[in-house]
């Protein structure tokens, strides 16, 4: 039952955005519910204030985890739009943040999209999935995935101005770009102080709250090491036969398939798919790991492995741009004769461009063999766009015919 006094309490508050602007651009609800889903942390809510406050400047916000409705039922909901009709300025829209919370919430999204209202929604990765968005909703949403922090909101954040006239300069941009890979984009983390401390919670959080009490783990044990064991091999292609190995019959494949199923769940852990044409292989194991913010690696590593900070950090920018195109697919390349690609870029029909990353500032630096492997997928997949992310090299080459372009990680990253 709801308290009138605690719905007052939580419509008079005054909540104005005052944080970074996010590059993340969704449009207004209209004939679809806009869905925003990413893992916990990454600043969900603050996105919410900042749509009421710089957007659509005005809108009815409830956080579906205070107090005034928790233990509030769906008919119950629409009380409280008269309670917010009689404080505050009549509205369209509404943005719905832990929607999961409320139970029958999916009738209760679909009665208010059918009466007009515009929605935005959000839910925790821990209660609610981008599945079970599109499930529910039957159609009805565009989804939108918010990630912590680019390399760009960072620089904001930490009002860092560029200027790349000078030598020191542009070394104090890679100085950086050290620390975004080193520590991640998590908001809470870029303006902390006890940066390991927050990583190390929230951590916490995911393997408890998003995956051991969402999918009812019983093994802490198996599900302890399955979720740091994928953690310590992000940027590395992993194998279900590896992980049995380890285990051997105390475990069975079948299990194992579901396991790495509800990681991805999480949002805190992406597996990417081989690329081939045919959908068998493309839906097979193995595939490679990538986590949500390159600061949560640091719990488990042993040392700081540039190259493959630095292509875990490719691939979030990668996985960003598919907001807007949302035609882009992301695979990796490798053949039977272990010639590798990192990242083989699709929108449509056509492989628009091959990328390797490797932590080079130097052509003496880049293993041949790299090269030879995007000559072998470009003859293979009959794409032209070939491109090398470095540390700190910008050049041009031609290899065995064809033009290989190398480009430093912080202006790929920065768009210049």
């Amino acid at each position: 039952m709801i308290k009138r006094e605690l719905i007052e309490d939580f419509f008079g508050r005054e909540r104005r955005f005052n944080g970074i602007e996010r590059e993340l651009k969704v449009p207004m609800p209209g004939r679809k519910i806009i869905s925003i889903i990413g893992p916990r942390r990454c600043g969900k809510t603050t996105y919410f204030y900042y749509l009421i406050d710089r957007v659509l400047k005005e809108g009815m916000y409830i956080d579906f985890e205070d107090i005034a409705f928790k233990k509030m039922t769906i008919e119950e909901f629409f009380e409280v739009i008269k309670i917010y009709n009689e404080l505050k300025p009549s509205t369209k829209f509404m943005l719905l943040d832990e929607v999961q919370s409320l139970n029958g919430w999916e009738t209760l999204v679909r009665s208010l999209f059918d009466r007009g209202y515009r929605i935005f929604i959000t839910g925790s990765s821990s209660k609610l999935t981008s599945r079970e968005i599109a499930t529910q909703l039957r159609g009805r949403s565009l989804k939108f995935l918010l990630l912590t922090f680019s390399f760009r909101e960072f620089l904001k954040a930490k009002k860092i101005k560029l200027k790349l006239h000078t030598f020191e300069e542009r070394g104090r941009l890679l100085g950086k770009l050290r620390e975004y890979l080193e520590f991640g984009g998590f908001p809470e983390v870029v303006l902390s102080e006890e940066k390991e401390k927050i990583l190390k919670s929230y951590a916490d959080e995911a393997f408890y709250k998003d995956f051991v009490e969402r999918h009812k783990i019983k093994s802490l044990d198996f599900g302890r090491f399955l979720f740091e064991f994928t953690f310590q091999n992000f940027s590395n292609e992993l194998s279900i036969k590896r992980i049995k190995k380890f285990f051997g019959k105390n475990i069975s494949e079948r299990t194992l398939y579901k396991y790495t199923s509800y990681l991805e769940d999480t949002l805190f852990i992406f597996f990417l798919r081989k690329f081939s044409k045919s959908v068998y292989l493309r839906t097979s194991w193995p595939r490679k790991v990538y986590i949500c913010d390159t600061g949560i690696t640091k719990i488990v590593r042993f040392s700081p492995d540039y190259g493959k900070l630095m292509e875990n950090t490719v691939f979030l920018e990668l996985l960003r741009k598919t907001n807007e195109k949302p035609l882009l697919q992301i695979f990796y390349f490798k053949d039977y004769q272990q010639h590798e690609v990192d990242f083989v870029v699709k929108e449509g029909l056509k492989v628009k461009q091959l990328i390797q990353v490797t932590y080079a500032s130097s052509l003496d630096e880049i293993e041949k063999r790299e090269l030879r492997s995007l000559i072998k997928a470009s003859e293979l997949l009959k794409c032209k766009d070939l491109l090398v992310i470095t540390w700190d090299l910008e050049d041009e080459m031609e290899f065995k015919g064809k033009k290989i372009r190398f480009m430093p990680l912080w202006k790929w990253l920065l768009k210049i």
